[in-house]
């Protein structure tokens, strides 16, 4: 008795669109006639996909439950059983050239070019698809983001062999990083992506840029905040000192009594991107440890000068 088409996929009929798609995966990876060992790889290739292609497709797939539910509505002059029946119906045709497989090109389109299209295939039903776009993640120094580099990088980029099997794809590539470049943007390298299938483009690779947070400076967007130490003195008599930042050296006037943790904007001293970014001091006041005699009795003045203050004042 023939299967009908649940069964041709090993799954039931309250099977979700995922399930099936998986169940199709997998069978097509062990019947693919330029892989499979089976004897009867074609023929089963072909049979799942005359199901998958109609259990994919919702509208389609009504109709043949309907058809399961009712299968004397469908019989041909009363004869006809849903157990044999060949779904033709069903089926989509392509213009002229035998059967589209579209389930099967949804699965191995995304695969390597080992699936390209096997001999058991006939020229004229081979179709050329581009590859995959694929995308990586590489962190950088912000001081690139003032000047640009062109830095040598090797990524690890997850894609499929031959067989369908994902696997790990080492890539050695030379990537231009422009100046200006904000936090998440992304560097596109065309051709660089998966390969394309009989002869199809290839895609392109996406490369999203992201700054390396240090214990001093981190990343926003175009934004960049860096902590500075400061002395007691500087920070209350708001005096004028200079830092180096990743937007060079700079002339910063302090307020007076600034406060630890404060922040100072410098107005597009940012990453310069097309709208520059700001850069933001946050200000850490440091004690001077006071070892010796002299720096005890400056520590000493300092707390008589100050008898008011209060630090733990409810």
């Amino acid at each position: 008795m023939a299967k009908n088409y649940y069964e041709e996929l090993g799954v039931s009929r309250d099977a979700t669109a995922d399930e099936i798609k998986k169940a199709y995966r997998k069978l097509a990876r062990k019947y693919h006639p330029d892989i499979s060992k089976e004897t009867d790889a074609e023929a089963k290739m072909q049979a799942i996909n005359v199901a998958y292609d109609t259990l994919s497709d919702s509208t389609k797939k009504a109709e043949y439950d309907q058809m399961l539910d009712h299968p004397q509505g469908f019989s041909n002059a009363g004869q006809g059983q849903h157990s044999g029946f060949d779904g033709s119906q069903f089926y989509r045709q392509s213009s002229g050239d035998g059967a589209d497989f579209s389930g099967f090109e949804d699965l191995f389109g995304r695969f390597g070019s080992g699936f390209g299209g096997g001999q058991q295939r006939s020229q004229r039903q081979q179709r050329s698809y581009r590859g995959e776009d694929q995308h990586a993640s590489i962190q950088v120094d912000v001081d690139i983001a003032y000047h640009g580099a062109t830095q040598q990088i090797t990524l690890q980029i997850p894609t499929y062999n031959v067989y369908g099997e994902p696997e790990v794809q080492r890539k050695t590539l030379e990537v231009k990083i422009p100046k200006g470049m904000k936090e998440g943007q992304q560097i596109r390298l065309n051709g660089q992506g998966q390969t394309g299938i009989n002869g199809g483009e290839n895609g392109d690779l996406y490369i999203e840029i992201q700054y390396k947070d240090t214990d001093r400076i981190r990343v926003e967007g175009a934004d960049v905040y860096q902590t500075i130490d400061v002395s007691p003195w500087e920070a209350g008599l708001g005096q004028s000192i200079e830092l180096s930042t990743p937007a060079g050296q700079l002339k910063v006037n302090l307020p007076k009594n600034a406060k630890n943790g404060q922040q100072l904007r410098l107005k597009d001293k940012g990453i310069p991107n097309k709208t520059a970014g700001q850069l933001y001091l946050i200000i850490n006041i440091v004690l001077p440890p006071a070892h010796s005699e002299q720096e005890q009795q400056a520590y000493q003045q300092f707390a008589d000068a100050f008898a008011a203050f209060k630090p733990r004042a409810s």
